[in-house]
């Protein structure tokens, strides 16, 4: 084989691994809460949710350019690079982000149930079931990594069509939406900082980043790729976000009530009738499904270095995070109050984290010698700054709860 095309057939390797990485984050930000945010956020706010998405876009771009480009620049995974900043701080977001993993993948594996019941009409219960062996059939092959890749990129594609197809359906004002994508009526700071936490908060980020040091991109020459990785992966998110908001747009703008219980199911229905209904089974099954498969990863990749035997075993690990988190749905049905508090601490990782991770991007001994821009840290600053005043509110209000 002539080294040119052995070059060739590496930049398509690193290609597929990196468009893998960008669906692995995307599809792990767009599950159940997504959709229910997305949704209720656009009845309450209308055609102005628009500057909603577009400021958080910019948001969650200054979370995570900063973040995957530190971790492979330092070549290490986050929990080793805040030990290393901080003695044992590592160990700390260890356990937030498993905590926080466990509660959200129990309503993952949830919303699996519910898009299974809707699609085929079979118990919620036994649709969680069955969903939690196909997560763990992923995570038993040889190829893991890669079959998690196209897994999520066929997810991902699947789940953005259907919702398109809505789109047209509901007949959305786009020209309004785009006035008042610029020209906000209301500005809501509040859904701005949850759909951040939404799309980048806790694990999510962290997904991406680590699938890449995992295939071995890595090093100061992989900051361009994994640049264009790294916002590819909020653009996919994004895309989502914006037609299911056009969607929901759609059905608000015809005055048509919005079932509380279930927003997004409703949109679907309302917008496309029974067979809108069923594509919102499909759509919430595939968000549900691979934020499963994105959380048990993610968690397990911040315990893995831990140990040589977590690292041996961490396929194992990983199977058992994701029956755990089934277990405890099936016989609990949601989050107890410890999951509660879970949550609310899931809610401090993105700030906590970011700022080891701009420590880090200027001490010589994680980085070498390695620059980090200006713009990158401000925009890094802005982040921390917003996702810390509304973590640190949610838990003051959440810690009440466990003594009730």
């Amino acid at each position: 084989m002539s080294k040119q095309k052995q070059l060739q057939q590496q930049e398509k390797s690193n290609w597929s691994i990196l468009l893998g990485a960008a669906f692995l984050m995307a599809t792990s930000a767009i599950g159940p809460g997504f959709l229910t945010q997305t949704t209720v956020f656009t009845e309450q706010l209308a055609a102005s949710f628009g500057f909603v998405i577009l400021v958080s876009i910019l948001l969650d771009i200054g979370a995570q350019t900063n973040i995957w480009r530190i971790l492979v620049v330092a070549e290490k995974r986050a929990q080793d690079i805040a030990n290393l900043v901080f003695p044992g701080l590592g160990y700390v977001l260890a356990v937030l982000i498993v905590l926080g993993g466990i509660a959200f993948n129990i309503g993952n594996i949830g919303g699996a149930g519910l898009g299974a019941n809707v699609i085929f009409g079979i118990d919620p219960v036994m649709g969680a079931i069955i969903s939690a062996v196909i997560a763990v059939a992923i995570f038993l092959v040889k190829e893991a990594g890669l079959l998690m890749d196209k897994f999520t990129q066929i997810m991902g594609f699947v789940m953005i069509g259907l919702t398109l197809f809505v789109v047209f359906k509901a007949s959305p004002p786009v020209g309004e939406a785009v006035i008042r994508t610029f020209a906000p009526d209301t500005i809501d700071l509040l859904a701005i900082v949850t759909l951040v936490g939404g799309t980048v908060g806790g694990y999510i980020t962290f997904a991406g980043g680590h699938r890449l040091l995992d295939a071995g991109i890595k090093g100061v020459g992989a900051v361009p790729q994994v640049t264009k990785s790294s916002v590819s992966a909020i653009g996919i998110a994004s895309i989502m976000r914006i037609f299911l908001f056009l969607a929901a747009l759609g059905v608000v703008a015809q005055g048509l009530p919005i079932n509380p219980e279930n927003p997004p199911a409703s949109v679907f229905q309302l917008a496309a009738g029974d067979i809108g209904y069923r594509l919102f089974g499909v759509v919430m099954w595939a968000a549900a499904i691979t934020s499963v498969v994105g959380a048990a990863y993610t968690s397990v990749s911040f315990i893995r270095t831990f140990h040589p035997t977590i690292a041996k075993y961490d396929k194992s690990i990983i199977v058992a995070f994701i029956l755990l988190s089934t277990i405890i749905f099936i016989t609990i049905g949601k989050p107890v109050k410890m999951l509660i508090l879970a949550g609310a601490l899931n809610g401090l990782i993105l700030p906590v984290a970011l700022t080891v991770m701009l420590i880090a991007a200027y001490k010589k001994s994680i980085v070498g010698e390695y620059r980090h821009p200006i713009w990158m840290t401000a925009a890094g600053v802005i982040v921390v700054v917003l996702m810390a005043f509304m973590g640190g509110y949610t838990l003051i209000n959440q810690l009440p709860t466990l003594f009730e």
